[in-house]
């Protein structure tokens, strides 16, 4: 066989395991349906600017490790994720906390902000919340709730609040300080010059072909390597033999703006349900750019097909028991390891992303 490995997908997973194999002596073909690699991290330069093509990627980890390595492929800037909630004619910082609080109800201490909260529930008999609508008003009362959770998260599923289950909320930070940092993390930064130059880095040593859809010529690449280490839809490949896994799906448009600052911050996002797009991405703000025009991103959620960009794994019990099913076929294969996102089914951040594969490569090499 030509290779040792055969890698299905350019994306961060595939490329982390392809470099540590290639630093070990392994031939690897890395192959991409798409015409770029890096997957949903690639970034364009557009007008000097370095556009996120698939949604907002700010990098952020509290494990040195992790940090260091993906220090080796680029220098990262400071930038800080602070995104704002736009409500009709409002403006509110987001994670919530007492900048939030102070401009919704006029407080100033964190105890008039709980209070405040408490009196919103004081009505609310919530023990164990069964839905994302009763858990979200436990954690930050009725009025947060209407004006910037609703709307956003039926945009964002497709779905009434009332009928999505109630962990989803659980990773939305509350804090009762003046602190916009959306992210707790040690570490935190985008990539000076994009993402796409850490992938190139990482493949250097690799044969790679884009445009080339693995299903499409399946046994000609199956006969190529070794082993496969596959990061599609793990449904995908055992051709949907106990149903469809659900995600929803994401589309955005994208425009150059003949002015060198639209909206003042890098996300905001909108709440109103009647807003269609979830929120705009400004991209030169990701770098801290004096470009002198912009470039924007509106993003709307969408309802997924199989010839949609699959985003977010939807784990509720039906998924998640579907994916019990794929999972224990997977286990039984000798020659085919499945990662990230897709082939895992699960919503990974990027330092996530990379623990992962170094955990694999420890294991497989």
């Amino acid at each position: 066989m030509k290779y040792d490995y055969l890698i299905v997908g350019a994306g961060l997973f595939g490329a982390v395991f392809a470099h540590e194999a290639s630093q070990k002596g392994k031939k690897c073909l890395v192959i991409d349906k798409r015409p770029h690699i890096a997957g949903n991290i690639y970034t364009e330069n557009i007008e000097g600017i370095n556009v996120h093509k698939y949604g907002a990627h700010i990098f952020h980890t509290s494990d040195k490790q992790i940090w260091d390595y993906i220090n080796q492929f680029a220098d990262f800037n400071r930038y800080t994720n602070s995104p704002v909630a736009r409500y009709k004619n409002e403006v509110y910082n987001l994670p919530f906390n007492m900048n939030t609080f102070n401009k919704l109800w006029g407080v100033f201490t964190p105890e008039e902000a709980k209070a405040k909260i408490a009196e919103e529930l004081s009505d609310v008999k919530i023990d164990e919340p069964k839905n994302l609508e009763e858990q979200a008003i436990k954690l930050v009362g009725k009025t947060i709730y209407e004006k910037l959770v609703k709307g956003y998260t039926e945009k964002q599923w497709g779905m009434k609040a009332d009928q999505l289950p109630p962990f989803i909320i659980k990773r939305l930070p509350v804090r009762f300080t003046y602190d916009n940092n959306y992210f707790n993390d040690s570490y935190q930064g985008i990539p000076i010059g994009g993402y796409t130059q850490i992938i190139e880095k990482m493949l250097a040593y690799c044969d790679v072909k884009l445009n080339c859809d693995f299903f499409e010529k399946r046994s000609e690449l199956e006969g190529l390597a070794q082993k496969i280490i596959f990061t599609g839809p793990i449904d995908k490949y055992y051709d949907y033999k106990f149903g469809e896994l659900e995600y929803r799906s994401v589309r955005f448009e994208t425009e150059v703006l003949d002015t060198d600052n639209y909206q003042g911050n890098a996300v905001v996002n909108y709440t109103e349900y009647e807003v269609p797009y979830t929120r705009i991405i400004e991209h030169k703000h990701f770098e801290f750019g004096n470009q002198p025009k912009t470039v924007i991103s509106r993003e709307y959620s969408d309802k997924w097909t199989t010839e949609k960009e699959p985003y977010y794994p939807i784990n509720n019990e039906r998924n998640n028991s579907l994916y019990q099913k794929y999972e224990e076929l997977a286990s039984k294969e000798k020659n085919i390891i499945f990662g990230g996102r897709l082939g895992q089914y699960k919503y990974y951040d990027m330092h996530v992303v990379i623990a992962e594969a170094l955990k694999l490569c420890a294991k497989e090499l």
